[in-house]
Order: C-alpha cells, then sequence, then structure tokens
C-alpha cells in the first residue's frame, strides 16, 4: 500500500468559509476531492473578519509567536471540521478583524499574508506534521514556498517537504512587499533569473523558488510563456517550463446541479431540456423584459473589469444592430456583476439605450446568477485572458451555450471546429467589439436552428468538468514531486495535456 500523502494547502479564501474569486471555488473543492482520494490534506485560511463572524465552532490549537522586526508577533491558531476536512485557521495583530479579504492597501495587505504564510509554516511544526506537498496558491501564499527554500527556515520538519505554486492570476504579483519581506527577515533575493523590479514581488520570488508550478488550465501554462501574458516574466518562465504544469479547474457538480438547483423555476437535465423555457420565462417576468420566444436570451455573469472584456459589449451591440432585422434572430440581454465604476455606468448605459431588451444588475447576486444560467440562451464571456474560468463550466451544465474569446480555460473547455457535431459553443479570437459581434452574429444564426441548438446544450451538459478527473492530476504530480522526480525530463509545456507534467 502506498504511503498517504500529506500536503499543506494554503489559500487566501476558500468556500463555504469566503469567496472573492475563482480562487475561493478551486480552494473549497479541491482538498475535499483529494481528502476522498485518502491525500492528508489540511487547508490553512487567515481567520478573516467575515469568518470570525459566522459564529464556527471553531478549536483552539495553539498559541506560539513569529520574529517580526525585534520583536515577537503573537499568532493563533484554530482548527474546525469540514465534513472530514481539517481546516485551520491563523489570527493574529496583522488580521485585522475590520478588514477585507483583500484591500486597496497593497503594504497591508502585503503584511498579512506574509504573517499568514509564515505562521501557517510554523504552525506544522507546532503539530509536528511532517508535510510531504506545501501547496501554495497566487501571490498571498508565495512567500511560504520562498521562506521554505531560505535557510532561515530549511529545517529538519522541512528537510524532505516538496513546493507547489499555484498561479490562478500571474498579473497579480504581489506589490507592496518589500516591507514585509524585511520586517519578517526574509532573505534578499540574488538570483540572475528574474527581472530587477520583480525580486521583492512574493509571487516571483515563490515562482523562483518553487519546486513545481501549476496552471489552472493547460492553455495559460502556454500563454505565461508569451510576453502577452507572461507579466513581463515571460523569459523567466521560459526557461523553467519543464517545471510548469497545467491542470484544468473542476467544478463543484453538487453545487451546480440545474436538477436540484431551488433558484430555478423549473428543474431540468440533458434529457428533459423543455422544461427549461419556464425559467427563460421566469428571469424575463422578473426584470420586466418582453416574453419572446424568438428573441436569444443573452447573460452575462461578470466582473465588471478590463480583464474580463465587459467593455467590449456596448460596441458588439452596436454593430449587431446595424444588421437587417431579418438576417439574424433577436436578442435580449441580462448583465449581472460590480466591478470597476466606470464599466459600470458604461454597461449601465445599454438600459437606456435598449429599453426593451437590456437589463443591468449591478450588484452580488447568486439567486440572480443561477437563473441566468437556467434561464439565459447564451453567456457572453469576452474575457482578454482567463487562467480558467468556471462562467462556461456552469453555464454549460445548465443548457446555456458559451460564447467566448479563445483564451486560457475557455479554449480548453469550449469546443467550437467547422460542422462538428461534438461542439459546446462559440469562440472568437481578437479581444475587440468586431470579433464579438461578429461571433453573436454566428450564434444568432445557428439559434434559429433548434435541432443544431439543442444538439450543443446536450453536448455542453454531458462534459466531465468534475474535481475528480482534475484531483487524480493533481494526486500523480504530487506522487511525482514526492518521489523526487521531478528533474524536468518529462516533456515540455503542452506536450500531454492530460498529464499533469507538461
Amino acid at each position: 500500500m502506498k504511503p498517504i500523502l500529506k500536503v499543506m494547502f494554503l489559500a487566501a479564501e476558500a468556500e463555504p468559509f469566503v469567496k472573492v474569486g475563482g480562487l475561493g471555488d478551486v480552494a473549497g473543492s479541491l482538498p475535499p476531492a483529494l481528502r476522498k482520494m485518502s491525500v492528508d490534506v489540511r487547508l490553512m485560511l487567515p481567520l478573516h473578519g467575515v469568518i470570525r463572524k459566522q459564529g464556527l465552532a471553531l478549536h483552539k490549537v495553539c498559541n506560539f509567536h513569529l520574529p517580526y522586526e525585534n520583536r515577537a508577533m503573537p499568532v493563533e491558531a484554530y482548527s474546525f471540521d469540514l465534513n472530514g476536512l481539517p481546516v485551520y485557521f491563523i489570527a493574529g495583530p496583522l488580521i485585522p478583524l475590520d478588514s477585507a479579504v483583500y484591500s486597496l492597501d497593497d503594504q497591508a495587505d502585503s503584511l498579512k499574508y506574509a504573517f499568514f504564510s509564515l505562521a501557517a509554516l510554523r504552525l506544522a511544526q507546532e503539530l509536528n506534521w511532517q508535510i510531504d506537498i506545501l501547496h501554495a496558491n497566487d501571490w498571498h501564499t508565495a512567500l511560504s514556498v520562498y521562506a521554505l527554500e531560505s535557510r532561515v527556515w530549511r529545517t529538519p520538519s522541512f528537510i524532505e517537504t516538496k513546493t507547489l505554486l499555484g498561479v490562478h492570476n500571474l498579473p497579480y504579483l504581489g506589490s507592496g512587499a518589500e516591507l514585509a519581506i524585511k520586517r519578517f527577515g526574509l532573505p534578499a533575493a540574488l538570483t540572475p533569473d528574474l527581472p530587477e523590479w520583480a525580486l521583492d514581488r512574493p509571487l516571483a520570488l515563490g515562482l523562483v523558488t518553487a519546486d513545481r508550478i501549476v496552471a489552472v488550465s493547460p492553455t495559460y501554462a502556454k500563454e505565461i510563456l508569451t510576453p502577452q501574458f507572461g507579466s513581463g516574466l515571460d523569459q523567466f518562465l521560459s526557461m523553467k517550463r519543464q517545471m510548469i504544469s497545467g491542470i484544468l479547474n473542476g467544478l463543484d457538480l453538487d453545487s451546480w446541479d440545474p436538477q436540484t438547483d431551488q433558484h430555478l423555476a423549473s428543474r431540468y437535465g440533458a434529457d428533459t431540456l423543455d422544461r427549461r423555457v419556464e425559467n427563460r420565462i421566469s428571469l424575463q417576468k422578473k426584470l420586466g423584459l418582453p416574453e419572446n420566444p424568438q428573441a436569444v436570451l443573452l447573460g452575462m455573469v461578470n466582473r465588471m473589469d478590463y480583464q474580463k472584456g465587459v467593455d467590449l459589449l456596448p460596441g458588439a451591440l452596436q454593430l449587431l444592430n446595424l444588421l437587417p432585422d431579418d438576417a439574424i434572430a433577436p436578442w435580449q440581454l441580462v448583465v449581472l456583476g460590480t466591478g470597476d465604476p466606470l464599466i459600470e455606468e458604461e454597461i449601465r448605459l445599454l438600459e437606456m439605450q435598449y429599453p426593451d431588451q437590456a437589463r443591468v444588475i449591478t450588484q452580488f447576486d447568486p439567486g440572480i446568477s443561477r437563473m441566468i444560467y437556467g434561464g439565459a440562451d447564451l453567456i457572453v464571456i469576452p474575457s482578454r485572458y482567463e487562467a480558467c474560468g468556471l462562467t462556461q463550466m456552469i453555464a454549460m451544465r445548465y443548457g446555456c451555450i458559451p460564447l467566448a474569446r479563445a483564451t486560457g480555460g475557455l479554449s480548453d473547455t469550449i469546443r467550437d471546429e467547422p460542422e462538428d457535431a461534438g461542439n459546446t459553443g462559440f469562440l472568437f479570437d481578437d479581444p475587440s467589439s468586431e470579433a464579438l459581434s461578429a461571433g453573436l452574429q454566428r450564434a444568432l444564426l445557428v439559434f434559429r436552428d433548434p435541432i443544431a441548438w439543442r444538439r450543443l446544450q446536450r453536448n455542453g451538459m454531458t462534459q466531465d468538468f468534475s474535481w475528480s478527473r482534475s484531483a487524480g492530476q493533481y494526486l500523480d504530480l504530487y506522487r511525482l514531486m514526492a518521489s523526487k522526480m521531478n528533474s524536468g525530463a518529462d516533456g515540455d509545456v503542452g506536450d500531454r495535456p492530460e498529464q499533469p507534467p507538461i
């Protein structure tokens, strides 16, 4: 029998405790999936104020101190059992009760997450838990990887520990961390591999010292090696390409299930798609849209951000409306999301321009998002880059056809080939209103063919986006690392997209 792997999983957020972005989905789903595979994985999170307010029955584990400048910083550690998954929460003065998970103060966030990252390492020592794999995620926990590789932290407790750094959003490298690095006594980075400007960015420091790097989709693993997506680190990452893997994120199929979703007016499956029209009508009534069965109901559930390409939508709709009325099916639009105030204002103007066609909701509303997935015909995802993305996976599971830019995980999950009976959606290449409009035109033409549209829906609903598949790939990678076979001789990025080391 193979020995059980011991994995410490560090993240800034994780469902069901707190979720801000896609990292929260991953950290909330991957550890439980690994636990089912007999991995001794333990999740560690900062004890954010929003978590404290939930009144969880936390168990005090221990108190200890971290060296901080010329004094000792007190740390409190708590544990919680999440359906058999051990979860540890780190608390202390640098994790204020009233602060957001992510703030606009780069320096304060850097201090908070440096404190959390180093305290998590010390907690493993306090627990006498000798871990095989340290799995950190994004810049928030990357300093744990860097610290573990430094002479200060390379103690007998971690002498056999291998480090894995997950990259969910490369452009966020961790600005403002110079003070945190200095105050916690971490050594200066002395490496010619990184550009000088990156020597105090936590994510860059983690990338240069990690034993393995995982991007959250195979295509994103390739894209970060290019100047367009490499955030100034593309040359360095190209040198480490044999240490980079691309593993697609999974989807919580129990949470996202149109056959059980209580937010839907009518629940349905791939064999009962006729019931789905009731959700469309329910959404139209709720938002005051005409119940036009001939119109394509477009949905967008997105953060109002430049990265997400939401700003491309107004121009695309203008171009769409220049076409003759009989050229394509008519359209309606529902947009849900918050973010950049300027983009929010621009998108809200669509309601004034198209009062009988467009509705814009600039708030966080999980219930309405599920109604959009269950009632809209087409979900629009015009991202300039997308490391993985869950929106397209959720939409396909709900029989809502994705129209997306061909980038990152969107390319890996949406099939759009000429005359292919296995297609699941529509892709376009350029991040422009013109390309988005052309994609919309193509989708609106197909919508007029009920048989072709129903085939797209069923194809999407039968895709396997479960975490069990992705967790199995992570387990393979953990085993490879633990066996010390990570010499880099296992192939370049993209060689074997179904295998963890690529």
